[in-house]
């Protein structure tokens, strides 16, 4: 069964008594609401006169995108990262607590974490705390270094959907998507990169590098959609991007989002100083760059507040990122 914002509440109720969840009879469901803007699945905060919790729910699709097809068996990659960490007590204050998972019905209840904003605020704050990035890169760190069981999914098909969007498609020369559309000036200077055969060699490298079976546990979408503020708490979300990779891929992807809100580039040697394991320092800084590119020149758009002059200033950035390293 699919469940949506549109599904009655006494037939849901009944849904989440059959999976054993809703086991009290006097248990009413009062509300239905989306928690926040999310791409990939359907989720709802359910509220009842006990309690309230997230569900949430695959699609062989993008749910933001519905053209664009993706594994539904996401939502399990999710699950086994939550019961992975489960194990490593470091993680626990940053991550919502399942509370049932159906893999029939491609459904996972987590805890409600209460009304939290996600941290994609920080692009229009042009500023993010040392405190908070020190924080972010130790919540990482401890992912990495958390024990994965036999057998952890390899995810290879959202994988490789992930890998288009990083690494191809933004990179194409005729990709269907009008970046003059996004901010008139754009398509114009994506042009010098989508015709660097030498610089989509080393990206394509990365790819591969991304596509190939690692030994470290990453998120896989380190990003500030999936970092959840709450007063002081920080909470981190959706990772049914993982999979046994390489650290530099989080770390990366983070040190690129930092550059992007702040027009910094010290974020990287920063991350560096913070993460507390030995990395490959030149992976990191070419991550970086790529994950820069592709938010600014690819079909993955974020809520930027920036001029052409510094986009112009970021890709070039970027582009020395990805090249001045081996």
């Amino acid at each position: 069964m699919f469940i949506d914002l549109q599904t009655p509440k006494a037939k849901l109720k009944t849904f989440l008594e059959d999976l054993n969840f809703i086991e009290d009879h006097t248990e009413t469901i009062t509300k239905l609401t989306k928690p926040g803007e999310g791409n990939m699945n359907v989720v709802l905060r359910v509220e009842t006169n006990l309690r309230s919790f997230i569900v949430k729910q695959s699609r062989p699709f993008v749910q933001k995108y519905q053209d664009i097809k993706a594994p539904i068996e996401r939502i399990d990659v999710e699950y086994q990262f939550y019961t992975t960490i489960a194990n490593n007590s470091e993680l626990h204050p940053y991550f919502p607590k399942v509370l049932k998972y159906n893999a029939e019905h491609h459904l996972l209840i987590l805890e409600d974490l209460g009304t939290c904003e996600d941290m994609t605020l920080l692009y229009a704050a042009h500023k993010i705390d040392d405190t908070q990035l020190e924080l972010l890169v130790k919540i990482a760190a401890h992912i990495h270094s958390s024990k994965t069981p036999q057998g952890y999914p390899k995810n290879r098909a959202l994988r490789e959907l992930n890998y288009q969007h990083i690494f191809e498609l933004p990179f194409m020369e005729n990709n269907g998507f009008s970046l003059d559309e996004i901010q008139p000036g754009l398509e114009a200077l994506s042009k010098a990169y989508k015709t660097d055969t030498i610089l989509k060699e080393k990206i394509k490298v990365l790819g591969d590098a991304y596509l190939s079976e690692g030994t470290t546990l990453i998120h896989g979408d380190y990003y500030p959609a999936s970092w959840m503020t709450n007063k002081d708490a920080l909470y981190i979300i959706d990772p049914e991007f993982s999979f046994l990779g390489f650290p530099e891929f989080d770390l990366g992807v983070l040190a690129a989002h930092a550059i992007l809100i702040t027009k910094d580039a010290s974020f990287i040697s920063k991350i560096e100083a913070y993460y507390p394991h030995k990395i490959d320092v030149s992976r990191l800084a070419q991550i970086t760059g790529v994950e820069i590119m592709r938010r600014l020149i690819g079909l993955a758009q974020l809520p930027l507040t920036a001029s052409i002059k510094e986009k112009d200033a970021l890709l070039q950035l970027a582009y020395k990122l990805i090249m001045t390293t081996s």
